[in-house]
């Protein structure tokens, strides 16, 4: 084991943590962020407005199709509101002013969205249009950039009112931009959004796999083994494709149709990581029973934060950070309840999440949140607290034996200290 964390940490850690810092993967992963608070209240509409109780929709009437508005002005903009957040990030990462990067970036993806009489396509503005979203805004700031670098940009006198002076210094290289993507899109007519969907198209079917999810977890558990926040460290790559699938779900679900993805977001944070990564709520409820002090002191503190999903106090604390030993149930249980989840919702067992939920949400009511009212998945959101608390049971019995031994000692040499 300690071989393998050597390894780990040498030739497979340097190279992901290089990734999760990249500036680019950091301005996607909190561009996105931005989109939260509107998917979420769009969540909330859609379940309102789709209550698994007989006759709802006969109760509702036609208010159900006013607040699906709210679902469509949510959910059907995540691709223009990542323009704006990636480029908003991206050019406050480059010390450039962040409101003309995230106007760029904005411009920059709508005119990639053409019909074909040349009209505005709003139909790719939702999650079909997020890697394009991604690409072009990226672009967009990349051209500001290199302008301001070379000089290249209107520079009005000192006395000007800055937001005047950096919308002249935007101006070049936004007609630039926008010359660029007229000739592509428009003149010549090539589908930008259709060629990068392609190009990810093998990310995105990957990880709606079981493999694919399955590698997601154990990267995870392991980066976070290791002292590095694995899902900030991975979001900046997986978050567009979970969103995508969850925007996916959610329409399929408003249009009576089957449920296309099971990852979606709320997959892994709501039915795997119950009480944090690794399922660490299930610790903390043994430590609460444990016969050493520290530990039921510790398990105290950390069952609030716990029960929202915070496990900082328990990674840290217990520690989980370089223990060998801990490593095996909070590698083990991830990946157990990855694929037991997977399968359930594969077999229409459980329902797949149709609607986003604060990762925060405690176990039980946030599977029962996102499936839209799914009973089925808040029980087995109970029966996996159970399984993951049998398998970290014995490995937390081994070191509970060890801490026992350790405060035995330590009272031992207080006595002879006081005599």
């Amino acid at each position: 084991m300690e071989k393998f964390m050597d390894f780990f940490q040498e030739k497979v850690m340097p190279p992901l943590i290089k990734i999760g810092n990249q500036r680019h993967l950091v301005a996607i992963r909190n561009g996105l962020t931005i989109t939260i608070p509107f998917i979420i209240v769009g969540s909330i509409f859609l379940i309102l407005g789709n209550l698994p109780i007989e006759g709802w929709e006969g109760i509702i009437g036609e208010f159900g199709v006013k607040m699906g508005f709210v679902v469509n002005c949510t959910f059907g903009v995540i691709g223009l509101l990542s323009a704006i957040g990636i480029g908003y990030h991206l050019a406050k990462g480059y010390d450039i002013d962040p409101i003309s990067g995230a106007v760029m970036a904005l411009v920059a993806f709508l005119m990639t969205q053409v019909t074909p009489d040349y009209q505005l396509d709003i139909s790719n503005f939702g999650a079909t249009g997020l890697f394009t979203a991604i690409i072009v805004s990226i672009f967009a700031i990349e051209t500001l950039r290199f302008f301001i670098k070379k000089d290249l940009v209107i520079k009005l006198p000192e006395g000007v009112p800055p937001a005047v002076g950096n919308s002249f210094v935007a101006l070049t290289p936004s007609l630039t931009v926008i010359i660029i993507l007229w000739l592509i899109r428009v003149v010549v007519g090539f589908d930008i959004t259709s060629f990068i969907t392609s190009i990810f198209s093998p990310l995105v079917f990957a990880l709606n796999t079981l493999p694919g999810i399955l590698i997601y977890s154990l990267l995870v558990t392991l980066l976070w083994s290791a002292g590095i926040h694995g899902d900030m460290t991975l979001e900046g790559v997986a978050d567009p494709i979970f969103l995508q699938y969850i925007a996916a779900n959610t329409e399929a679900f408003v249009a009576h149709k089957p449920i296309p993805y099971i990852t979606a977001s709320g997959f892994y944070p709501l039915f795997v990581n119950i009480g944090g990564t690794g399922a660490t709520l299930c610790l903390v409820i043994l430590m609460l029973r444990s016969k050493s002090k520290l530990y039921k002191d510790l398990g105290k503190v950390a069952l609030p934060s716990a029960c929202f999903e915070i496990n900082e106090p328990v990674i840290f604390g217990f520690p989980i950070v370089l223990n060998p030993i801990m490593l095996i149930p909070f590698t083990i249980a991830p990946l157990i309840l990855t694929a037991s989840t997977y399968l359930l919702m594969f077999f229409n067992i459980i329902g797949k999440p149709i609607a986003l939920v604060p990762w925060t949400m405690p176990p039980i009511i946030g599977p029962f949140l996102a499936t839209g009212g799914d009973w089925r998945a808040a029980v087995w959101s109970a029966i996996s607290i159970v399984i993951a608390t049998c398998i970290y049971l014995p490995f937390f019995k081994a070191a509970e034996k060890q801490q026992l031994i350790n405060e035995s000692m330590e009272m031992e040499n207080t006595s002879a200290v006081e005599m």
